[in-house]
């Protein structure tokens, strides 16, 4: 299984779109600024995930929440 997670600051309320097979494991990571573009707005809770069943579902939904029509879809839909 595999994950599409939406990050929320508690610093700035920024959010972060990611994915990853282990979602404890990566939201640990992000908290402890173990994650290169992220390490800056720690810490954060998670807003919303949604599981996949196979890697390119997830990346797609992942590459969708990053664009425009995404964004809005986001901000409407899922926080």
């Amino acid at each position: 299984m595999y994950f599409v997670y939406i990050l929320q600051s508690k610093q700035d309320e920024s959010f972060y779109i990611g994915m990853t097979a282990d979602l404890k494991k990566r939201f640990a990571e992000h908290n402890n600024g173990r994650s290169k573009y992220s390490a800056t707005k720690k810490p954060f809770k998670i807003a919303w995930y949604g599981c996949f069943e196979t890697k390119k579902k997830a990346l797609d939904f992942e590459r969708y929440l990053k664009s425009s029509s995404g964004f809005a879809f986001r901000n409407k839909h899922l926080i």
